[in-house]
């Protein structure tokens, strides 16, 4: 779930294939639940209530009300491939979630709240999915081990740089989109960038 504003979804097809949050549509999501649910159809392709309250160690009275709480504001329809009779499939409608900072700085309080709700939700599962590799890293073959990264860089730059090098990871991310070569994995790439005040 890309967290900043990014490529423009009127020229980019891959931008398209992302629900930019409105207000409206930010406080439909904003839920620890719902995000959950969004990522795991998103990563894990579509399921019914009870697949998902399996998965995430929920009720499926739980896990189909926030379905549809979902579906109410776009982020997941049914799958008609998969659902027969009376079991409902539910898939992601987009690939990703795009996040304005206008959100974060809007004037109404439950806008920010929910918008802070949201983004620390996607930290916690950032933190979850990193602690995750670090502890089945020893499962996977050596070439997989030996090409993942965990690094961290300081880099002194204006707020313009840091925008602009935003841009070109995402551009280069966005090169790799739609591969599917013979060995491939599903890989998760975070990116995390802030200033920080140097400690006296």
């Amino acid at each position: 779930m890309p967290t900043e504003p990014g490529s423009d979804p009127r020229t980019d097809p891959e931008a398209a294939k992302s629900r930019v949050l409105d207000a409206r549509s930010l406080r439909g999501l904003a839920h620890p639940l719902r995000i959950q649910l969004l990522k795991s159809l998103r990563h894990d392709g579509p399921a019914t209530a009870s697949q998902l309250a399996e998965r995430l160690g929920e009720s499926s009275g739980a896990t189909s009300y926030h379905l549809r709480q979902l579906a109410a504001h776009g982020f997941v329809e049914d799958d008609p491939e998969r659902g027969k009779g009376r079991e409902r499939w539910w898939k992601a409608a987009q690939e990703g979630t795009t996040f304005s900072r206008e959100l974060h700085n809007s004037p109404d309080p439950a806008v920010r709240g929910a918008a802070d709700l949201f983004l620390h939700e996607i930290a916690n599962i950032h933190t979850q999915e990193l602690g995750t590799w670090l502890a089945t890293s020893r499962e996977w073959p050596e070439e997989w081990a030996g090409s993942s990264d965990m690094s961290d860089f300081t880099l002194q730059l204006t707020p313009e740089q840091l925008r602009e090098l935003n841009e070109k990871m995402h551009a280069l991310i966005v090169s790799y989109h739609g591969l599917s070569d013979e060995g491939s994995a599903q890989v998760r790439l975070h990116t995390h960038s802030f200033p920080r005040r140097p400690t006296d």
